[in-house]
This record gives structure tokens, C-alpha cells and sequence, in this order.
């Protein structure tokens, strides 16, 4: 069994490579071949490759076996991997845990906590909210209330929520007709948006916004050029996600769908429920018509901050953790193709309903662990951007241009997060381990062995953020729009237009992540397996192996190495 651990996942001797002359200004290898006798411990091979390059030459040097380059303790695979040997074998006897366990377990119960707090928090206010429904009004206009949000707003966000439903769905099917052109669609429309939204802000004299979008916009141009040397690397590895996604006993589009469809209920749960936080705390202003609702009712402002902080960390909760359990589900259905789709039984059956159960019992944990983190840091951002907006709206320059800084650095912060989360999350799919213990594990893992190097080359990631954040723009810009033709009461002065706008840009953003978060972790989840056992790319998958070198030829200098 240790040998055989070795030989299927831990191939850690240096192989003396045949050396080939310069092509042109970049040194090309052909791809390795697989090895005589996979399984067993094997030497420099003694044939030529067929391929490309220059003739071969046997190497001068006898072969030396060289001191492993990764030192880590390996995971299970190799111990408990068991490739199916037919149809009838399941996920989770191919993935095996020796000790199935519940990880993480003070997060899972303290997120289901939150939830129901989030639950309470909700009913109350809704319950208030359809009370004094008429006050309120029971459309876009008709209103009595005139000092927070009403009716009004709930419209907004079901228009909203319209809007960021069908641009993410469209945003997806894109990426699975148009897989070659997808990378430049992104890079194209998040850069024209980004200059005319800027734009339009400063022909309304909203110079604040203008200057702030404006440098977003030349950070987007100066970011997609940049890249355009990458794409084709990119294009390979969404290429092969897709070709995945479209096997048997792969369902990929599917649970991008119900993810998405689950996204966009929440969302409408929490719009409805933010209304009601104000209909039903808000007290009313000097002038206005008294609020029914704080009749005995104790209300005040802080009350509705409180209120909306707390639903505001519990939405980012769940939303962030129903992504992390698609991210989940979907790195084990991956890692099967990566295994299994080359032995005698192929992918295990039932292998995307044995990732869910898995990623929805033992590492139900983790999953609500590594969530709370990401949760924590965009509660800090959505308040430095509230706050961003609030000074631009009032024409403060030099405030709007401080909490863009700030927010950029808090967004440095959340991109190493979530990057740590992406393989993490892809180790606990397969191996079932704890949050912390797989994140360190993973991560030492892709340094030494160089993987971190593939990853900062593909674009993949970067360009989902992009078409999220497009989607993103497109919601906040509508609540711009709606708020000015409508002019609801509530907002003389645009009081409450940075509030909403904030949100708009999250429900938005939000929707369109969850959509897009199979595609990202199919791709992660091929760099961690390639990372752990890279010998399988090269003997049970030479078509994507030989794609991948054609375009990235680095890989050989990078993998084979280990």
C-alpha cells in the first residue's frame, strides 16, 4: 500500500530530462510520455518521445535519484484513494475518510445560530411591515411614508434582482457557447462600462463618483492589456472546466442553476427584510407623518443601524457559505474526473450527490469556518464604501479618494482570503479535513511544488470577478437611475442613495458569484490535483496535458520537477 501511495500520488524523484535546443527566444520540451510500469518506482526513459523539438539525445549523466522537493506530509491520497473499479463504486468509497468526523464544529453551530437570528430578526420586521402595509405604500408611488425606505424600494430591488438574475445567467451560458471568446467579452464590456459609468457620473456633476469611477476605468484598461499575453493559457483551462462540465455523471450546469436560483430567493429575503428593519425602527422626522409602527415600539436610529449591520453580516454569511458549498460540491466532482476518469470504472457514481452530502455533514464546519472570514471582511468593505459614496455624494474629494484607499486595501485583504479559501476548500472536498489543517496543507503544498506559479498566470478567476463586477455595476447603476426618475420622497437631498446603492452592488454581486463559482472551482480544483499528483495529468489526460504545454510550455519546467 505505501508503495503503491507513492507511485499514484507522490512522485518525488528528479528525473535527468533530455535537453533541447533553443526554438526562436524560448527553450520548448516535448510532453512527457507516460511511464513503463506506472505504479512502480522508474527511472529517465529510455525511448525518445514522438513530439516536437529537436532530435533526442539520451542524457550523459546516469540517472541519480535526487532528495524529494516536497517534504510535506501527503494526504489521504494514495492511502485511502481507491479508483473504481466499476459503476457500482461511490464517491465516497473512492474518496474515503478514515474517521468520518465533523470538523470545525463551533462554526457550523454558530452560523446556524446567526441564521436564526437572521430568521427572527426578518419575521419580526416583515410581520410589522404588512401591519402598517398601507402606510407605506403599495407601489412606487402613494406613500405617506416620506422618511426611510418603503414600498418604493421594494420594487427597486425586485427590479434589481431581475437585472442581476438574467445578466449572470446570460454571463454563464456565454462562457459555455463562446469559451474562446469569453476572456476578451469579459475584459471589453467591464472596461466600457467602467468609462461609462464614469462618464455619466461627471456629466451629472457628481464630480466625486466621476473621479473615483474614472480611475477604476483606467485601472480596468491598464489591467486587461496587461493580461492579453495570458489568454490563451486562460482559454485552455476554461476550455477543459467545460469540457468537464458536459461528461456523464457531471452536473455542473445544473447546480449552477439551483445555486443561482437559491441566490436570488435569499436575495429578495433580504431586500424585503432591510425594508422592513426601516419601516419599522425609523422614527419619523420633524414634519413628517408619525410612524405607526414605533407606537409603543421604542424606535430609534440606532436601533435600525444594529439591525441592519446584523442582517447585513448574517446575508454575507450565508451567501458567501451557499458558495463555498457549490464550491465544494463541484472540487469533488472535479477531483473525480481527475482521479477516476482515466481508470477501468471511470468517475464514481453519484459522485456530485456524495460531494454535497459531504460538503453538507463533515465539513459543514469548515465550509461555515472559512465563510465567516470572507463575511467579516466585506462587512468592513460594504462599510467603506457606504461611507465612500456618502462623501462623494456630498462633493468631498478628498474623503471619497481616502475610502477608496482604504477600500482597496481592505480588497487585497479579501482577495488572499478567498484565494486561501479556493484550495482549501477543494483539499476539504476530497480528504474531509479540518479548515485550518487543510488551507496550511494546500498551501505549502502549491508553494513547493510551484503550482502558485500556474495559478498567477491564469486568468480564469480574475476574469469571473470582472463579470461580477459588471453585473454589479449594471445594479448599482439601475438604483441610480430608478431613484432619480422616480424621486420617491424619502430621498430628497439623495439621503438614502449611497445606502442603496451599496446594496443594489452586493445583491448584484452576490447572484452573478454564486452562477459563476462551478466554473472557478472546476479550474482550482484541477491545479490542486495537478499540484498533488501531477503524473496523473500526463497518463490519463495526454489530450489536455499536450493543450496545456502548446500554449504554456512553462508547465514542464514547473510539474515534471516535483
Amino acid at each position: 500500500m505505501a508503495q503503491q501511495g507513492q507511485a499514484a500520488g507522490y512522485y518525488n524523484q528528479e528525473m535527468d530530462r533530455p535537453q533541447y535546443q533553443q526554438q526562436g527566444n524560448q527553450q520548448y520540451a516535448p510532453p512527457l510520455r507516460p511511464p513503463q510500469g506506472y505504479g512502480q518506482q522508474y527511472g529517465p526513459p529510455q525511448q525518445p518521445p514522438q513530439g516536437y523539438g529537436q532530435p533526442y539525445q539520451q542524457p550523459q549523466e546516469p540517472y541519480q535519484p535526487q532528495e524529494p522537493k516536497y517534504n510535506m506530509q501527503p494526504p489521504t491520497y494514495g492511502q485511502n484513494f481507491a479508483p473504481p473499479q466499476d459503476d457500482k463504486q461511490t464517491f465516497q468509497e473512492t474518496f474515503k475518510i478514515q474517521k468520518p468526523k465533523f470538523n470545525d464544529l463551533w462554526a457550523g453551530l454558530l452560523f446556524i445560530a446567526t441564521f436564526c437570528g437572521f430568521v427572527a430578526v426578518s419575521g419580526l420586521t416583515l410581520y410589522r411591515y404588512s401591519k402598517y402595509h398601507s402606510f407605506n405604500g403599495g407601489g412606487i408611488y402613494g406613500s405617506a411614508n416620506d422618511f426611510s425606505l418603503n414600498t418604493n424600494t421594494v420594487v427597486l430591488f425586485a427590479f434589481i434582482l431581475c437585472v442581476a438574475l438574467v445578466f449572470s445567467w446570460a454571463y454563464f451560458l456565454a462562457a459555455r457557447a463562446f469559451t474562446k471568446q469569453f476572456v476578451w467579452l469579459t475584459g471589453i464590456l467591464n472596461c466600457a462600462l467602467a468609462i461609462g459609468t464614469a462618464a455619466y457620473y461627471l456629466y451629472r456633476r457628481l464630480w466625486g463618483a466621476g473621479i473615483v469611477f474614472a480611475l477604476f476605468a483606467v485601472f480596468a484598461v491598464i489591467c486587461f492589456i496587461s493580461w492579453i499575453p495570458r489568454i490563451p493559457f486562460a482559454v485552455v483551462m476554461l476550455q477543459q472546466a467545460m469540457d468537464i462540465a458536459r461528461m456523464k455523471r457531471v452536473h455542473v450546469f445544473l447546480i449552477s442553476f439551483i445555486g443561482g436560483l437559491v441566490s436570488v430567493v435569499f436575495g429578495a429575503w433580504f431586500s424585503i427584510t432591510l425594508v422592513a428593519i426601516y419601516t419599522s425602527y425609523m422614527p419619523s422626522n420633524s414634519g413628517s407623518a408619525a410612524n405607526p409602527s414605533c407606537a409603543g415600539a421604542g424606535c430609534s436610529s440606532g436601533k435600525v443601524i444594529g439591525l441592519v449591520v446584523f442582517v447585513t453580516f448574517a446575508g454575507y454569511w450565508v451567501t458567501e457559505w451557499l458558495k463555498n458549498t457549490i464550491h465544494t460540491t463541484v472540487a469533488g466532482v472535479y477531483g473525480s474526473w481527475y482521479f477516476c476518469a482515466g481508470k477501468p470504472g471511470g468517475i464514481p457514481n453519484g459522485a456530485t450527490a456524495g460531494a454535497l452530502r459531504r460538503a453538507t455533514t463533515y465539513s459543514f464546519g469548515s465550509i461555515s469556518l472559512g465563510s465567516l472570514i470572507v463575511a467579516i471582511i466585506n462587512m468592513l468593505r460594504q462599510a467603506c464604501s457606504i461611507a465612500q459614496q456618502q462623501e462623494a455624494a456630498q462633493g468631498n474629494i478628498i474623503g471619497t479618494i481616502a475610502f477608496c484607499i482604504l477600500g482597496c486595501f481592505i480588497g487585497l485583504l479579501d482577495w488572499a482570503v478567498q484565494f486561501i479559501n479556493r484550495y482549501a476548500f477543494s483539499h476539504i472536498a476530497l480528504y474531509g479535513k479540518a479548515y485550518i489543517p487543510a488551507a496550511k496543507d494546500t498551501w505549502k503544498m502549491m508553494k513547493d511544488r510551484g503550482v502558485d506559479a500556474l495559478v498567477n498566470d491564469c486568468l480564469v478567476g480574475p476574469v469571473l470577478t470582472m463579470g461580477s463586477i459588471f453585473v454589479a455595476y449594471l445594479s448599482a447603476l439601475l438604483a441610480y437611475l430608478y431613484l432619480e426618475f422616480t424621486h420617491p420622497a424619502y430621498n430628497q437631498g439623495r439621503t438614502f442613495t449611497p445606502v442603496i446603492m451599496a446594496f443594489a452592488f452586493l445583491v448584484g454581486l452576490q447572484i452573478c458569484q454564486t452562477f459563476t463559482t462551478p466554473i472557478g472551482s472546476g479550474i482550482d480544483t484541477i491545479f490542486v490535483a495537478m499540484a498533488w499528483d501531477p503524473q496523473v495529468a500526463m497518463t490519463d489526460h495526454p489530450e489536455f496535458w499536450e493543450r496545456l504545454v502548446h500554449v504554456y510550455p512553462k508547465v514542464q519546467q514547473i510539474l515534471p520537477s516535483v
